[in-house]
């Protein structure tokens, strides 16, 4: 009984490391420099689901280059969901460590501190399941995909595929459902409110009437305003000035962003109960 008990644990095991080992190879992640790859497993994910559900549903979707993507996008999902995008490879330890400690006191793993090329690999590879071995595939995938491609070309991905509500993927699909104009005409408060719904776009609406969504586009907006990237109408008349996306690209300041987003936004993100909404700044 024993012996058969080692066999068993024996075979689990192997199938595990072939199992997590093939990330290692497979899928062809080079492809992603050219490649748009459409559809992601998680659209296959959203469409298995609907199937089981009886649902007759298909993904609105359209794909777009990062030039035909507004700066404010761009820079709004930046803020809220990685600030330290262009320092990092891949992985951000303090989002990790904060994650880690969030999971032990909840005792369940609700919090994932991902940065933008993980979530990148899980949408195109992987499942939104939160177990441990999908995380460390995710892990693998996140390696290679930073070490293969540019940063320019991961954010593009991410902004072409992440799901901004029930089967809507990418932001251009996002922009005309939610706004009804092309992602690049996106004004930096529609930016904001379609960054503040990205922890939960299946229950967060950025056009609702949500607190908790009103609020954190609040926030991201004051940020993007205080740091110089939204310019307010008069000052357009007086002193006509473009905004450059490469600028924008190229910009560092994760630091003291990083302390502005914990403070200001993280923990509002977890609670359920907001305070009263401060009125929305007009652009």
């Amino acid at each position: 009984m024993k012996k058969i008990f080692k066999y068993s644990i024996l075979i689990v095991g192997i199938f595990l490391v072939l199992d997590i080992g093939r990330y290692a190879f497979i899928p062809k992640v080079s492809e992603l420099k050219k490649t748009n790859p459409i559809p992601s497993a998680f659209m296959e994910y959203r469409a298995e689901q609907w199937r089981e559900e009886g649902r007759d549903k298909k993904i609105k979707h359209k794909w777009v280059k990062l030039k035909q993507i507004s700066p404010y996008v761009i820079k709004a999902v930046l803020i809220s969901e990685d600030d330290k995008f262009w320092n990092h490879d891949g992985f951000d330890a303090e989002g990790l460590e904060d994650a880690f400690e969030r999971n032990i006191k909840d005792g369940k793993f609700s919090a994932g501190g991902s940065t933008i090329s993980q979530q990148l690999s899980k949408n195109l590879y992987l499942t939104p399941s939160k177990n441990p071995i999908r995380k460390i595939k995710e892990a693998i995938l996140t390696y290679r995909i930073e070490k293969t491609i540019s940063k320019r070309r991961i954010i593009e991905l991410y902004l072409n595929i992440a799901e901004w509500g029930d089967g809507i993927f990418g932001i251009e699909a996002a922009a005309r459902h939610y706004f009804h104009k092309s992602a690049k005409n996106l004004t930096a408060m529609e930016a904001a409110k379609l960054a503040s719904v990205l922890p939960n776009p299946i229950i967060y609406n950025p056009i609702g009437k949500q607190k908790i969504v009103l609020k954190k586009a609040n926030r991201l907006y004051k940020i993007m305003l205080k740091r110089g990237l939204v310019i307010p109408d008069f000052r357009e008349i007086m002193q006509p000035e473009k905004i450059d996306i490469g600028d924008l690209l190229e910009e560092d300041d994760s630091v003291s962003s990083t302390l502005e987003i914990k403070e200001e936004i993280k923990e509002e993100i977890m609670e359920q109960k907001s305070p009263e909404l401060e009125p929305l700044p007009s652009e």
